[in-house]
């Protein structure tokens, strides 16, 4: 009875050691199946030349077994295999199929030497506005422009509100005032209204219109000395002694504005010239008596006192170009009444 209790203790003892033992063993694989694995080592390559210089951006390989690498942005490895993302999406590939992971160092771009170039460019000729202006066509026609600006392709110009095009195979050349009144300026130096703005208004009629400008200088200071606001017993106003019939003719709305009596005192003047061939005695005593006058006695000075005087005075210093200073007295008839 004795020994069966001993065997008994002692053969629990022996089930309880080899339990514990099996215990033991399944737990240690199970920490080893749960235990990470450490990835390969990265390959680490260089596809430059060291040259000591700055490094350039990393870059990451997945090397497969056959052989071929793809270019990722990363790489990493797990239990499942080896993932890699590229382009913002994440692949997974087996393990039977990648051989390792290449992590390298792109060289950092070789700075090229920065070289100037100096680059030769057509650019569009252009002529600055230079105020009223003439534009000769081919074929003999002009167009009247306020401003006229030039380039390769051909002349913008404008008149009034309007801006307009004409082509540069169309356009034979161009007179510009502000040149003529240069002309002008240095031949008529003699004279002068004793104002710089009504010297430019008679300079800049004269030129547009194709009349003398001393010639209008001697015509304004005869018929008013210089007065924009002398009206005659017959009703010839301003400047340049304009009838309303007369003023009305050339678009002169306000006889006493300056620029408008001007303007409309040289036109006629303009008008009587291409009338009478030039002769310049005839358009002043068509200016003084009326043209009607001048048709009346056979295109000659008519017998009037008074148109002779005129006619003569003005003539006189035309012709010698007598500076201001030697005036006549002005005769009290307005020119260029009819």
């Amino acid at each position: 009875m004795s020994t069966k209790p001993a065997f008994l203790r002692a053969s629990i003892l022996c089930a309880l050691l080899i339990a514990l033992g099996a215990w033991t063993d399944l737990h240690a694989n199970h920490r080893g199946r749960h235990k990470k694995k450490s990835p390969p080592a990265s390959v680490e390559t260089s596809d430059g030349d060291d040259d000591s210089g700055p490094a350039g951006p990393a870059v990451v390989r997945l090397k497969l077994k056959d052989g071929t690498r793809i270019t990722v942005d990363e790489a990493w490895e797990s239990e499942q295999g080896f993932w890699y993302r590229q382009g913002g999406l994440t692949h997974l590939v087996t393990r039977d199929r990648v051989a390792a992971i290449e992590r390298t160092t792109a060289p950092a771009p070789k700075a090229e030497p920065q070289i100037a170039r100096v680059t030769q460019v057509n650019q569009t000729q252009t002529s600055p506005e230079d105020g009223p202006a003439w534009i000769y066509l081919v074929g003999g026609a002009r167009v009247e422009a306020d401003s006229a600006s030039e380039s390769a392709s051909g002349v913008w110009y404008r008149w009034g509100s309007l801006s307009i095009f004409i082509d540069r195979a169309r356009v034979d050349h161009i007179e510009r005032e502000t040149d003529k009144i240069a002309q002008a300026d240095k031949k008529d130096r003699g004279w002068s209204t004793g104002s710089p703005k009504l010297d430019n208004l008679i300079r800049q009629n004269g030129v547009r219109h194709g009349v003398d400008p001393y010639l209008v200088f001697l015509v304004m200071e005869q018929e008013s000395h210089f007065n924009p606001r002398v009206v005659s017993p017959k009703g010839a106003r301003g400047l340049m002694q304009l009838m309303p019939g007369t003023g009305a003719r050339f678009g002169v709305r306000r006889p006493f504005d300056p620029a408008q009596n001007i303007s409309g005192g040289t036109r006629y003047l303009r008008q009587l010239l291409d009338r009478f061939n030039g002769r310049v005695d005839l358009v002043l005593a068509s200016y003084n008596a009326g043209e009607g006058a001048v048709i009346k006695f056979g295109h000659r000075v008519p017998p009037y006192r008074e148109t002779r005087n005129y006619v003569k005075k003005i003539s006189y210093r035309y012709k010698r170009k007598i500076p201001v200073g030697h005036t006549t007295s002005t005769s009290s008839t307005s020119a260029g009444g009819n």
